[in-house]
C-alpha cells in the first residue's frame, strides 16, 4: 500500500496513484494523441504558419485531447481518487494551453485597430474618378440581367431537362462565379452530387458537366465534359479542393475558392493565397492565388511573397495573357473590408469615433460590373453618420485591386429598389441589387423584376440623383425608353438610341410555337431537385416522359394514373424528356 502523508493541520491527503508506471501512461498518451493530431489535421487542415489562427486552434485541441486521453489512460474519470494525480501529469499541456493564449491575444492586440488605424487605411490604395468621363456609355448588348438567384434558377432547370444528370447532380448554388467569357457576362455553376451515396457512385468519374448562364440572353448552357472533374468542394478526402492544395501547399493561408472557366471552356478552380499584413493576425490581405485544374488537379501557384521557382509576381495578373481570363483573385467580401477600413480610418482611428470628419462606409450590399473584360465589383458608399443617401460610388477591379471612387450625390440602391417595385407593386415583383449604367452621362441604377419563382419578368432604370425618375418595361428597349421619357419630363435631355438594341424578346414571349399534347396518365414520377419538386408524367402511346415543375402547376400533385391531361409544349421538342410550358 502507498504511503499516506496525514497532515493534521489543513486535513489533507497525499493523491493516488493508480498501478502501474506513469512512464508508461505517457507514452500511451502521447501515441494516442500524435494518431489523433494526424486524424484531426486532416480534417481541419491547418495551415503551417504562424499567421494563421487555425493553427492556434488546431494546437489546443491537440494538446486538449492529450489531457482527455491521458484522464482515460490513468482512470480518473472513474476513479475520483486518481483526478489529483492527473492534474499533477498535465500541467504542462495546461501551461502550453495558456501560452497559447496570452500569445493569440498579444498578436491581436499589435495587430488591433486601435494601434494602427493608419496601416489598415492604407491596406487598399483608391483613386479618384470622373464618372461621365471614365464610365463609357454602356453597351445595351452587355448589361447583365440577372442576379445569383435567377441564374441558379435558371441553371437548375437546365439541369432538370437532362435525363442522365438530373437524378445524380444538383447545381451548387454556392460555386456560382461571375465571369467574362468570350466578351460576354455569364456566370459559371459547378455541379455537386446529390448526396453521400451519388457521391460514392460516381465520385471515380468527378462531376461530368458545369452549366453557363448568360446574363444578358438568360439562356443557360450545360457543357459536358470528356473527362470528369476530380476535384471540388464536392468531394470528401484526398480529392477534396482546399485538402489538396493544403497537402500540396502546407504553409499558404488559403482564402475562400471560386469556379472559373478559361477561354477554352477549361474548368478551374482559383484559390486566394492570403497573408496578414498587420501584426500577427490583421489586415486580411491577397497576396497570389493557387489556379487548380479541376480535372486533373494540377496547380500553378502565382504569388509574391513567397521563395520559389515556381512563383510568379502577381503583375503577371495584369500583363500576361496567360491569366487575363482570371476574373475573381480578390472576393468581394475582402475588398469591401478593404474599403471599408480606408473609409473609416483614412484620418486615424479617434476620427471615426469622434468627429468622424470624411468617414465614410460602403452601403448595404454590392454587385458585379463589366468593364473592359474585367469584373469590378461596385458598390455605394454612404457618410458614416448617415445612411439616408450615398455620397458616391466605387468600383474594384477583382483581378487586379484596381480601386476607383466617384464622388456622386444620390439615392441609396435599397430607395432605388423600393422605387422601383413601387411601379409594379401590382404584380408583386422584386427587384435585383442595382449594377450601375451610365446612360448619356446619367449615373442610372437599373434593376431586374422578379416574381416569386425567381424568372425575370420587367425591367427599371433609377435615377441616382432624383429616385422618383423610373423608368419600366417588359424588354430593354422598352425600359430606357420609359426612363428617357420620364428624364425629359422631369428636364434632363437624353440621346439614347433605343434601335441599337436591337429586337430582343421579352421575358414572357415564348422562344418557339406551342403545340398541345393530350392523353391518359400512364406512369407518374417526381425528383426534388435543387429544393423544386418536378413530375415526369408519361402518356398511354406515348414514349417521353413530360416534365412538369409544381410550381408551375400545383394541380399536378393529385393527378392520377388513368386521368386525363394536356400539356403544351414547344412545337419541335422531342426525346426521351419533354419540358412542359404549361398546363390544362
Amino acid at each position: 500500500m502507498d504511503p499516506i502523508n496525514v497532515d493534521f493541520g489543513n486535513k489533507s491527503v497525499m493523491p493516488e496513484t493508480p498501478k502501474g508506471s506513469t512512464v508508461k501512461r505517457v507514452i500511451i498518451s502521447l501515441l494516442l494523441t500524435l494518431v489523433f493530431g494526424v486524424v484531426a489535421y486532416y480534417f481541419m487542415l491547418p495551415a503551417l504558419n504562424f499567421k494563421a489562427i487555425e493553427l492556434y486552434i488546431y494546437i489546443a485541441v491537440v494538446l486538449v485531447a492529450y489531457i482527455a486521453i491521458f484522464g482515460v489512460i490513468s482512470q480518473a474519470y472513474f476513479r475520483p481518487e486518481y483526478m489529483e494525480y492527473a492534474k499533477n501529469k498535465v500541467k504542462i499541456p495546461i501551461v502550453l494551453i495558456l501560452i497559447l493564449a496570452v500569445f493569440v491575444g498579444i498578436g491581436y492586440l499589435v495587430g488591433a485597430e486601435f494601434f494602427r488605424a493608419k496601416d489598415y487605411a492604407e491596406i487598399i490604395q483608391v483613386k479618384e474618378g470622373d464618372f461621365a468621363e471614365e464610365i463609357a456609355e454602356i453597351d445595351f448588348q452587355s448589361v447583365p440581367r440577372l442576379d445569383k438567384d435567377s441564374s441558379n434558377m435558371i441553371a437548375t432547370r437546365a439541369l432538370g431537362e437532362l435525363s442522365d444528370y438530373v437524378s445524380q447532380f444538383v447545381v451548387n448554388s454556392y460555386y456560382s462565379t461571375q465571369i467574362n467569357y468570350k466578351g460576354a457576362p455569364v456566370r459559371v455553376q459547378s455541379l455537386d452530387y446529390g448526396d453521400v451515396f451519388k457521391w460514392l457512385k460516381n465520385t471515380k468519374e468527378g462531376i461530368p458537366a458545369y452549366i453557363i448562364v448568360d446574363m444578358t440572353t438568360q439562356k443557360a448552357e450545360t457543357v459536358r465534359l470528356e473527362e470528369g472533374m476530380k476535384y471540388s468542394p464536392a468531394e470528401h478526402f484526398n480529392e477534396y479542393l482546399i485538402r489538396h492544395v493544403r497537402f500540396k501547399y502546407p504553409s499558404l493561408m488559403l482564402g475562400e475558392a471560386s469556379f472559373e472557366i478559361d477561354e477554352s471552356g477549361r474548368p478551374y478552380w482559383i484559390v486566394p493565397v492570403l497573408d496578414k499584413t498587420i501584426g500577427l493576425f490583421g489586415g486580411t490581405d491577397v497576396i497570389g492565388a493557387v489556379i487548380v485544374d479541376s480535372i486533373t488537379g494540377d496547380t500553378i501557384l502565382v504569388s509574391t511573397s513567397l521563395d520559389g521557382t515556381t512563383n510568379l509576381p502577381t503583375d503577371k495578373f495584369v500583363t500576361d495573357k496567360e491569366f487575363q481570363w482570371l476574373d475573381q483573385i480578390y472576393s468581394a467580401t475582402i475588398v469591401n473590408q478593404q474599403y471599408n477600413y480606408y473609409g473609416k480610418y483614412n484620418n486615424g482611428f479617434w476620427n471615426s469615433i469622434i468627429g468622424q470628419e470624411n468617414v465614410k462606409v460602403t452601403s448595404s450590399g454590392y454587385n458585379y460590373l463589366a468593364l473592359n473584360d474585367d469584373v469590378y465589383m461596385y458598390t455605394g458608399v454612404t457618410s458614416i453618420s448617415s445612411d439616408q443617401s450615398i455620397i458616391g460610388f466605387v468600383l474594384i477591379n477583382q483581378r487586379t485591386k484596381e480601386a476607383v471612387y466617384y464622388q456622386q450625390a444620390g439615392a441609396l440602391e435599397e430607395t432605388a429598389r423600393t422605387s422601383a417595385q413601387g411601379k409594379v407593386q401590382q404584380y408583386g415583383y422584386r427587384a435585383t441589387f442595382p449594377i450601375l449604367l451610365n446612360v448619356s452621362g446619367e449615373p442610372t441604377y437599373f434593376m431586374a423584376l422578379k416574381d416569386s419563382s425567381e424568372l425575370v419578368k420587367m425591367y427599371a432604370m433609377v435615377n441616382v440623383e432624383q429616385s422618383t425618375i423610373v423608368g419600366v418595361g417588359s424588354s430593354l428597349a422598352e425600359c430606357t425608353e420609359n426612363y428617357a421619357a420620364e428624364l425629359e419630363k422631369n428636364g434632363v435631355n437624353v440621346d439614347v438610341d433605343v434601335d441599337s438594341m436591337g429586337q430582343e424578346e421579352t421575358p414572357d414571349v415564348p422562344k418557339e410555337e406551342t403545340v398541345e399534347v393530350s392523353g391518359t396518365v400512364e406512369e407518374i414520377r417526381s425528383v426534388i431537385t435543387g429544393g423544386e419538386t418536378y413530375f415526369y408524367i408519361k402518356l398511354q402511346d406515348n414514349n417521353s416522359y413530360y416534365k412538369v415543375a409544381v410550381k408551375d402547376a400545383e394541380k399536378i400533385v393529385i393527378l392520377n394514373v388513368g386521368d386525363t391531361i394536356t400539356f403544351v409544349v414547344d412545337k419541335n421538342a422531342t426525346g426521351e424528356i419533354v419540358a412542359v410550358n404549361s398546363v390544362k
